[in-house]
């Protein structure tokens, strides 16, 4: 069943469901009803920060998630599902896809990916893992590796990418993401317009991952207040 949820995600969309500590909108029961406004508008997945968040959700949708936990260490840039402790909370809510940092950076206690995600692939071997990528090289890297899915998560967010932006020179580094790899493409970043989100499916993604834009109110009602000033 997991398999055939995840496959209903080709060439749709999947919102972005997340509210961080310092949000208006952070609670999980906020996020629950985020994410149902996001099916009743058509989206098709859902990707979703913490445990508690993402029990809300399923008890609202029946969706494929995305899940990931958001946590800071003092000694690693890594913050998007950085150790095995928070694999372990998702896995007690089981979402259909586990997303984490695949950057070159170091984990905490100077963990390198590799070895991590090894590790992983012991323990769970049946979940499916994506890959959250900052540059081409990254990307192939983590396709290597074995992830399930490659996404364009980071670009622009680390000092290797810092230059670049997803959507610049259409979509260019994500065409080169797609040409390269064997694992299906997820595009996330930035992907603030329908049409990017129709653009990056025309060029291949499997999926398309949107998350301010719909689910941020104080950033998008920032544009629009900036506009009038």
């Amino acid at each position: 069943m997991g398999e055939k949820k995840v496959q209903s995600l080709e060439g749709k969309l999947i919102v972005s469901c997340q509210a961080l500590p310092h949000e208006p909108l952070h609670s999980s029961f906020i996020m629950g009803r985020m994410a149902l406004a996001a099916k009743e508008g058509g989206a098709y997945g859902v990707r979703a920060n913490t445990k508690e968040d993402i029990e809300e959700i399923q008890s609202q949708v029946d969706l494929p998630i995305i899940g990931i936990v958001k946590r800071d260490y003092a000694d690693s840039k890594v913050y998007i599902t950085p150790t095995m402790k928070e694999v372990e909370e998702l896995m007690e809510v089981k979402p259909e896809i586990i997303a984490l940092d695949a950057t070159g950076a170091l984990r905490p206690n100077g963990v390198a990916l590799d070895d991590f995600f090894r590790e992983l692939k012991e323990k769970y071997p049946n979940q499916l893992w994506m890959a959250d990528c900052s540059t081409v090289g990254e990307a192939l890297h983590a396709d290597e590796l074995g992830f399930d899915f490659i996404g364009t998560t980071m670009v622009g967010y680390t000092e290797q990418s810092k230059a670049d932006k997803i959507e610049a020179d259409d979509f260019k580094i994500l065409r080169e993401i797609i040409s390269s790899v064997k694992h299906k493409v997820i595009a996330e970043g930035n992907i603030n317009t329908p049409q990017k989100a129709k653009r990056v499916i025309e060029l291949g993604a499997f999926s398309v991952v949107v998350g301010s834009i719909i689910t941020r109110p104080q950033l998008i009602t920032k544009s629009f207040a900036e506009a009038l000033d």
